[in-house]
């Protein structure tokens, strides 16, 4: 009995070979079992991510910005339609209001002779510069105004007489300074959007919260430390909105600047086909400008995006 007992105690104290009893060898001489396998969930079906009530509400969102979509585009369509039969049936004199026919005519002709992209791209550059120039310096310069509150209370009223003041009034003054050229449309571009990107980032920055930099404060942070960890995190929706209006600001400015001295760019197709009646070509240049102020505009909008995502 003894024997049987013994011989009992050491097959159990051996390890174990591979595959028997689900147990595997291992290199210090312990025995480790083999997992088991999940059991199949037999089709059970799982629950869903969302309750009925909600995707039913997205369906709904979907369908409401596809509609919104839709009546766009024919809201388009039925003002290019109405205009062009009003023009066709001479209800009103064509050479007075043009026609989408006549304007795609002559954007035609501007690209058959190679004018086309040489205004386009004139304008553009001169806008997307003073544009960055003016969101650049107007950002930095509401950072050093946030930064000493002694100098916004002696330099607030200068800026907000600048904002109030005809930037149209400071042509002569431009022409005289800069000459007629590049410079000049730049020096215009830049100076209508600083202004309007100065006073929007100091909204957004006098918007934080100050009992988070109070609290910051009792803490023992720095003024950088607030700067960099509170207030340039909580004015980003307020940059977003400067960047949305300086789109538009720039176009304006650019623009204007054309319009005083320039021998290129959409604004002196503009002023130019005033001058001699070829109303065509003002009606052209103005639906260059709103397609490319679109599309400057819609890149802000997908920049804003990529920041609300992070």
């Amino acid at each position: 009995m003894k024997n049987k007992w013994d011989a009992a105690r050491a097959r159990d104290k051996a390890p174990r070979a591979a595959g028997e009893g689900g147990e595997k060898p291992r290199a210090d001489g312990l025995r480790t079992t083999k997992p088991h396998a999940e059991k199949p969930r037999g089709g059970k079906k799982q629950k869903p991510l969302y309750s009925r009530e909600h995707m039913l509400y997205l369906k709904k969102r979907k369908r409401e910005t596809a509609l919104v979509q839709a009546l766009r585009v024919g809201v388009l369509l039925l003002i290019l339609g109405v205009w062009e039969l009003v023009a066709q049936l001479r209800i009103v004199d064509p050479f007075i209001i043009s026609s989408p026919s006549r304007i795609c005519t002559t954007i035609a002709d501007l690209a058959a002779n190679g004018t086309l992209l040489y205004h386009i791209w004139t304008t553009l550059w001169e806008t997307l510069a003073g544009f960055a120039i003016a969101v650049v310096l107007g950002t930095l310069i509401a950072l050093l105004l946030w930064w000493s509150e002694r100098a916004l209370r002696v330099l607030e009223p200068y800026i907000v007489v600048l904002n109030s003041l005809p930037k149209i009034a400071l042509g002569p003054v431009i022409i005289v300074w800069f000459g007629t050229g590049s410079t000049a449309i730049l020096f215009m571009t830049v100076l209508v959007g600083i202004i309007v990107a100065i006073l929007n980032m100091l909204g957004g920055f006098a918007a934080t919260d100050p009992g988070k930099i109070l609290l910051l404060r009792s803490m023992g942070a720095s003024k950088f430390q607030i700067l960099r960890k509170l207030v340039i995190p909580s004015s980003v929706p307020a940059f977003i909105g400067m960047l949305k209006i300086c789109v538009g600001m720039a176009w304006i400015g650019s623009i204007m600047g054309e319009y005083i001295s320039s021998n290129a760019g959409l604004g002196y197709l503009i002023v130019y086909g005033g001058q001699v009646f070829r109303l065509d070509l003002v009606m052209a240049a103005t639906v260059i400008l709103c397609v490319l102020a679109a599309g400057m505009y819609a890149l802000v909008a997908l920049a804003e995006k990529a920041l609300v995502k992070k």
